[in-house]
């Protein structure tokens, strides 16, 4: 079949290096791509989603799939489906339960989904009596609008948390993204990336992440768009996936088809657990990255079918089976990431002998460039080095061991992913 990708990142990548692994006869291609996808399908340049629609009809595109969440909040769904294109994501409407956190916290509320007490706002008054009847010091500024996942800013003291909404609410810090506010109190647990692919009717839960956020090691630093991922994590017990799919998953379906905004392809729920109750933090409508890259090797079913039964609404078909082993994913970064730009380097990948190494881990690429052959790294998130063994501290070790492989000035990467899973399983 002939595949279309909409994205750039390791996200994107890691799709089409799934779907190629299964069956290589797929033809595969990417708007835009990246220096490295060209390695897997062919980079197309197509500049308006109409055009980019008819391109798709024109060269007999089977499937469409959408990585990132602008193009889904911006309707490219509802454009390719008016030409009969088979597409995976939800519609505009839909779309908006990650492109205003305002909406999205509105229909937890509507729908009795448990989520942190919140006031979304636009009045810069209003937020600071909210913050200043908050019981925690600790509190949650949240630009409304998208933000490649960086609008999100938890603060140390109410004096911090209402300087925050100030220079949310005067464009200081996110633009137009932040002229409506969340604010909301802290909680104080761990979190859970839940993805769920639904077809409007039929939904199939994967196995939770763990994502690591900030930049630093410890958790320390600014947040970005993750630094590193696991799955599964043990901290998900049984009796936690029965809450979420009993007291989130369920009702948010069931609550978009009333609200007349029936969800179809990944419901991204960022979960916290407090005292063994899930509660919900946020709805992304995409795959999270990097945790898309460290749960996708874990299929033994098919990856493509997951695309297209959901995208065709015959999920009910569909039959999930995943390898009974873990993965990790290491992002390396630039090295002013995520403070700002950085110049292009190139990329040096040193010969692997190790078997071991050859046939447990790889990489995803994600902001590199090709330059006369070369890759270079061109993006904050340059690439992830992803590890699988049977347990976690083999897959964690695998993952940094490639690490060893790539070179590259500047390069920036955590050393503590799974942390926390390994510090349980000792």
């Amino acid at each position: 079949m002939n595949i279309l990708i909409i994205g750039s990142g390791g996200r994107e990548y890691s799709i089409a290096k799934a779907i190629k692994k299964e069956d290589n006869s797929h033809n595969i291609y990417f708007n835009p791509g990246n220096g490295a996808t060209e390695t897997l399908g062919e980079n197309i340049a197509q500049t308006s989603y109409d055009d980019l629609a008819l391109w798709a009809k024109t060269n007999n595109i089977g499937l469409t799939i959408v990585g990132p969440e602008q193009p889904l909040s911006e309707g490219i769904v509802d454009i390719f489906e008016k030409q009969n294109l088979t597409i995976f994501g939800p519609s505009k409407k839909a779309a908006q339960l990650e492109g205003s956190k305002a909406f999205m916290k509105n229909f937890l509320k509507r729908h009795e989904i448990p989520t942190a007490k919140y006031i979304e706002t636009t009045n810069k008054t209003d937020a600071y009596e909210f913050i200043d009847i908050v019981s925690t010091n600790k509190i949650v500024v949240k630009a409304d609008g998208l933000c490649a996942g960086k609008g999100v800013i938890i603060t140390n003291s109410k004096k911090e948390a209402k300087q925050t909404v100030e220079d949310m609410l005067l464009g200081n810090s996110f633009g137009k993204a932040g002229n409506k506010v969340v604010v909301e109190e802290f909680l104080d647990g761990f979190e859970l990336s839940v993805f769920v692919i639904c077809d409007e009717k039929d939904y199939v839960i994967l196995p939770a992440c763990q994502d690591h956020k900030a930049v630093g090691d410890g958790d320390t630093g600014p947040n970005t768009g993750g630094m590193g991922a696991y799955c599964p994590t043990p901290l998900a017990t049984d009796e936690i996936y029965k809450k979420i799919e009993t007291n989130i998953i369920k009702p948010t379906i069931k609550g978009a088809v009333k609200d007349g905004l029936p969800f179809s392809g990944v419901l991204f729920i960022g979960v916290m657990v407090v005292d063994d109750e899930p509660i919900v933090l946020e709805y992304n409508v995409r795959f999270g990255d990097p945790e898309c890259e460290t749960i996708l090797p874990l299929f033994s079913s098919s990856v493509f079918e997951l695309f297209y039964k959901t995208a065709t609404k015959q999920l009910s078909d569909y039959k999930l089976k995943m390898k009974n082993h873990h993965c990790v994913s290491v992002v390396m970064a630039s090295k002013n990431y995520p403070y700002k730009k950085d110049k292009p380097v190139e990329i040096i990948i040193d010969d692997i002998h190790d078997d071991e190494i050859k046939q447990n881990s790889h990489i995803s690429y994600a902001g590199v460039t090709k330059i006369e052959d070369k890759l270079f790294a061109t993006g904050g998130r340059v690439l992830l080095c992803i590890g699988q063994g049977k347990t976690i501290n083999q897959a964690r070790d695998m993952a940094y061991r490639l690490c060893g492989q790539v070179h590259f000035s500047g390069k920036k990467l955590r050393t503590d992913i799974a942390y926390q899973a390994i510090k349980d399983s000792r």
